[in-house]
C-alpha cells in the first residue's frame, strides 16, 4: 500500500470533473455541501450541468429522475445518512422502479464522519439499498478505485449507489488497474482463511494478512468493491478452496456485505463465515479509528478471528 493518505471523496469529486469534461450528459444534482462531497470543482467547471436544489434530498432525487428520462447521466451527491435514508421512498419510487439512470453518490459512509456523531454515521445504508431491484450497491477501496468505479458507474445503465469515505485512507491501487462491476479484485492469494473486504476496511484486510502470514497462516484477500451484484462466483471459489471466511465492512453485519457473502455460503451448504464490522449498534462521537476500535473492525481482530478457528 503507498502511505500517501486520501479520502475516497476526493476520487469522485476528481472523476465528476474528467467526466463532465468529455460527456455533456453527466450532470451533478448537489444539496448544499458540495464542499464536503467535492463537487464544488464540477460546479464551477460546468455550470450548465450543476444544480444545487438546497438542504432537499428527496427534490434532488426527483429532480434526477427527471434529468435521466430526458437521457442525462445525473449524480445526486450528498451524505450517505441522507442519500439512502431520506431519499428512501424516492429511490424505491421513482429511480429504481422505473430503473432509471440515476446514480447516488454518497460521502460519510459508515463511521468516517466519527465527530458528527451517531446521527450522521450511516451505518445500514447499502444494506437498505442493495434490497431493492434494479439498484447496483458499489464502496471503493481507496482514491484510484473510486475514480475507475465512478466511471464505470457512469457507463452502466440503472439505478446505482456509490458510498465513499469521508476521512482519508490509504492508496491501494495505482493508476492503471481496472475494476469491473459486479466482479471482486484478488489482492493476495491464500489456501488457510479468505479475508472478504471492501470500502475502507479492505487496508485493515491486507494488513491483517501480513501478519497472519507471519504467524503461517496464509489468507486470501478480495475486495468485494460491489455488494450488488455480488461476485458470487468468488465467494464460491474461496468457500471451495478453502471453506473459512472472515468478512470485515465498515457497515452493520446485518445485511451488509457480511450478509451477502453469509447468504451465498448458505445455499452452497458448506463453508464458514465469521463477519467482522459495525455489531447492530448506531455509532458515537469519537475519533473513526477509535469507533472501529470499538466494534472489532481492527487488524488485531481480523487476526484473532482466523487463529480462533
Amino acid at each position: 500500500m503507498d502511505k500517501k493518505l486520501i479520502a475516497t471523496r476526493d476520487g469522485l469529486g476528481d472523476e465528476l470533473v474528467e467526466l463532465g469534461k468529455n460527456n455533456k450528459d453527466i450532470y451533478v444534482v448537489d444539496v448544499d455541501i458540495g464542499k464536503s462531497c467535492k463537487t464544488t470543482a464540477f460546479a464551477k467547471a460546468y455550470p450548465e450541468q450543476h444544480v444545487n436544489v438546497g438542504i432537499a434530498e428527496q427534490n434532488g432525487a426527483g429532480l434526477a429522475a427527471g434529468l435521466a428520462t430526458c437521457g442525462k447521466i445525473p449524480f445526486v451527491v450528498t451524505y450517505a445518512v441522507f442519500g439512502s435514508l431520506r431519499m428512501c421512498e424516492q429511490i424505491r419510487q421513482e429511480i429504481c422502479y422505473p430503473n432509471l439512470n440515476v446514480k447516488i453518490a454518497c460521502s460519510h459512509g459508515g463511521v468516517t464522519p466519527a465527530n458528527d456523531g451517531a446521527s450522521h454515521q450511516c451505518i445500514e445504508d447499502m444494506g437498505v439499498l442493495r434490497t431493492l431491484p434494479n439498484m447496483t450497491v458499489i464502496m471503493p477501496a481507496d482514491y484510484w478505485s473510486a475514480r475507475k468505479l465512478v466511471a464505470a458507474a457512469a457507463e452502466m445503465k440503472g439505478p446505482c449507489y456509490l458510498r465513499f469515505t469521508r476521512d482519508a485512507i490509504p492508496v491501494i491501487y495505482d493508476e492503471n488497474t481496472t475494476f469491473e462491476i459486479g466482479k471482486a479484485n484478488l489482492l493476495k492469494d491464500g489456501k488457510d482463511v479468505a479475508i472478504i473486504a471492501n470500502g475502507d476496511t479492505v487496508r485493515l484486510a491486507l494488513e491483517a494478512a501480513e501478519v497472519l502470514a507471519g504467524k503461517g497462516i496464509s489468507a486470501r484477500v478480495l475486495d468485494m468493491h460491489t455488494i450488488k451484484p455480488l461476485d458470487v462466483e468468488a465467494v464460491k471459489a474461496c468457500v471451495n478452496d478453502i471453506g473459512k471466511i472472515i468478512t470485515v465492512e465498515d457497515h452493520n453485519i446485518i445485511n451488509g456485505l457480511g450478509g451477502a457473502v453469509c447468504e451465498v455460503v448458505a445455499e452452497m451448504g458448506k463453508g464458514q463465515v465469521k463477519r467482522v464490522g459495525i455489531q447492530d449498534q448506531f455509532g458515537q462521537s469519537a475519533p473513526y479509528e477509535r469507533l472501529l476500535a470499538i466494534n472489532g473492525i481492527t487488524v488485531e481482530n481480523i487476526v484473532a478471528q482466523a487463529e480462533n478457528w
